[in-house]
């Protein structure tokens, strides 16, 4: 029972990361409306949210991997 509740804690702490880093970095947030004048998107939404798939899982790689001890 424990692991479950330490993987599920896992995964949370993953997405906290995800949520900080992609709004640091602006990843997936909307962008603001133009008048005509600006650059286009450069991302569809299918591919920010590949991006942010990929984002979670290199969370939960940095989350999950093993701790050197000293």
């Amino acid at each position: 029972m424990e692991s479950i509740s330490t993987a599920r804690r896992t995964e949370d702490i993953a997405l906290d990361l995800l949520k900080f880093v992609a709004s640091q970095a602006n990843v997936g947030s909307k962008s603001a409306g133009s008048t005509g004048f600006g650059l286009p998107t450069s991302s569809k939404s299918e591919e920010q949210v590949t991006h942010l798939l990929e984002l979670y899982a290199r969370c939960r790689e940095a989350v999950e991997a093993p701790v050197e001890k000293k």
